[in-house]
């Protein structure tokens, strides 16, 4: 696949001619990142991929709409974790359950996950996730597993970078802190 910048695939976006072909390539270029950051929240594959995939019909309803203030990564980031943060509220309400009960669902789940491999220190560390409130989970996932700079966590999330350091800052140590307790 050639590797086109957001400007030129947006261009071929606008253009009728190629825009199902422009959409198909940034499908291609963001559906695996969108669907790790989704997965690391809701941890099952199937809710992953249901997200991802009402994640990129918004985009492509929307699209069109895009003024490019932002990259487009960052507003595709923001459709996702709108959208998964939707969907968790809704789990919870579905179940009429505590966010601890949730949580362990989650937990269980993923024991019988076939998609999951992770080994027993990956297992902690998913279980030490769950204890963080959503946006210190969601900053700590971004920073820590996809390596992205505090300057577009700051643009995706639309806090300031210290308070987003500061979150990290509390999400590592509350993760230290269960795993030195397990």
């Amino acid at each position: 696949m050639n590797e086109f910048t957001d400007s030129e695939l947006l261009e071929k976006f606008r253009n009728a001619d190629t825009s199902d072909y422009a959409f198909n390539l940034i499908v291609q270029k963001y559906q695996k990142l969108l669907y790790w950051n989704i997965r690391r929240m809701v941890l099952k594959h199937e809710d992953a991929d249901d997200i991802t995939q009402n994640v990129f019909i918004k985009v492509w309803r929307n699209l069109h709409q895009f003024r490019e203030d932002a990259l487009l990564s960052t507003w595709i980031y923001r459709i996702g974790i709108n959208e998964t943060n939707s969907f968790i509220k809704k789990q919870k309400l579905k179940y009429f359950v505590r966010f601890s009960d949730y949580e362990e669902h989650l937990i269980n789940s993923l024991k019988d996950d076939s998609f999951f491999s992770g080994n027993q220190t990956e297992h902690i560390l998913q279980k030490a996730l769950l204890k963080l409130p959503p946006k210190q989970k969601q900053v700590f996932n971004m920073r820590y597993y996809e390596e992205m700079p505090y300057e577009e966590i700051s643009d995706i999330l639309g806090t300031s970078v210290g308070a987003l350091k500061a979150s990290y800052h509390l999400a590592a140590k509350k993760i230290e802190k269960f795993i030195n307790g397990n």
